[in-house]
Parts: structure tokens; C-alpha cells; sequence
């Protein structure tokens, strides 16, 4: 009777798998520069957050990561070392994202310009964020913004607002 090998060659798919992981790892090792740069986007976040010609679905989506990141109930908790962050930061980049997808073309010009950052880096930056960004969460998350929208014209349509207000408010409400 032959005894099987002890160490048997690692299946095709944990290879990949891996490979996809060392790829990652070494993004975000290219992310320092941009990290540098945080104070600055930061800046153009806020300032286009505060327009009001930035669409409300993506000033939600901005507002909704916010909300996570303080709450403290996390995916992964904090004390993980490394992990327990990671889940903020990705809930964030992703925020930003789909905040800035949701900007309109001409006003993220005018305030790339007002900031002074030039166009070609911010498109490199996002680009290196994005490639750190597994692509089918990306897609998701992009999908808010519209839920959102929708959610808010259904909301307007049926009435409901006025109606909830006027019982919030009545003497002998409960609420």
C-alpha cells in the first residue's frame, strides 16, 4: 500500500487567488502618494458637497459612509490589527467614489480648477483607487445614488411626509 505524498502542489485556484490578493497589497503600497494627497481631496469633497448643483443621491452615499464610519459597528472590528481599519477605508473610498461619480463633468472641473489640482493627477488617483476596488462591490455601490433618487421620489409622490409630520406633531400623538 503506497501512501500518499505529504505535500501535494497547491491547486490552480489558490495560486490565482493569491496572486489577486500580492496584486492588491502592492496597490495599496502605490497608494502612499496619494494619501498624501488626502488633505487636498478632502477639500474638493467638501467644497463640492456643499454646492448645490452636486446631485442629492451621491451627497447621501457620502453622508451613509460617514454615518458608518461613526457608529463603530463595523464589519470587522477595530481591534483586528491592520483589518480592523481596512473595512472604514474601504466603506470611505467607496463613498468618495460614487460621490464623485454622481458630480457633473463641468462642475468637477471648476472646482478641480478652483483647488488647483490638476486634472491628469486627479484622473490617476482615482484610477489607482478604483484598481484596489473589487470590481463587483464597486458595481453595487454604484448602483445607491439611484436607489436613493428613487426611494426620495417615491417618498415626495405618495404624500407620506406631510401626513407622518402632522401625526408627529398633533397634542395627542404618541410619537
Amino acid at each position: 500500500r503506497s501512501e500518499a505524498p505529504e505535500s501535494q502542489p497547491t491547486p490552480r485556484k489558490h495560486r490565482r487567488r493569491s496572486g489577486v490578493a500580492f496584486g492588491r497589497a502592492l496597490g495599496v503600497v502605490a497608494l502612499l502618494p496619494v494619501a498624501g494627497r488626502a488633505p487636498l481631496y478632502a477639500r474638493l469633497v467638501w467644497s463640492l458637497a456643499r454646492d448645490d448643483r452636486t446631485p442629492g443621491g451621491g451627497k447621501a452615499a457620502l453622508t451613509l459612509a460617514v454615518g458608518y464610519i461613526l457608529v463603530g459597528r463595523d464589519l470587522l472590528p477595530d481591534d483586528l490589527p491592520l483589518l480592523g481599519s481596512l473595512d472604514d477605508l474601504v466603506v470611505a473610498a467607496l463613498a468618495v467614489d460614487v460621490f464623485l461619480d454622481t458630480v457633473p463633468a463641468e462642475l468637477l472641473a471648476e472646482k478641480l480648477a478652483e483647488l488647483d489640482i490638476p486634472r491628469e493627477a486627479y484622473d490617476r488617483d482615482i484610477a489607482q483607487i478604483r484598481r484596489l476596488t473589487p470590481g463587483p462591490l464597486r458595481r453595487l455601490v454604484r448602483r445607491l445614488p439611484g436607489a436613493i433618487d428613487l426611494a426620495d421620489d417615491a417618498w415626495h409622490r405618495s404624500g407620506l411626509g406631510p401626513r407622518l409630520r402632522t401625526w408627529i406633531t398633533r397634542e395627542d400623538s404618541l410619537a
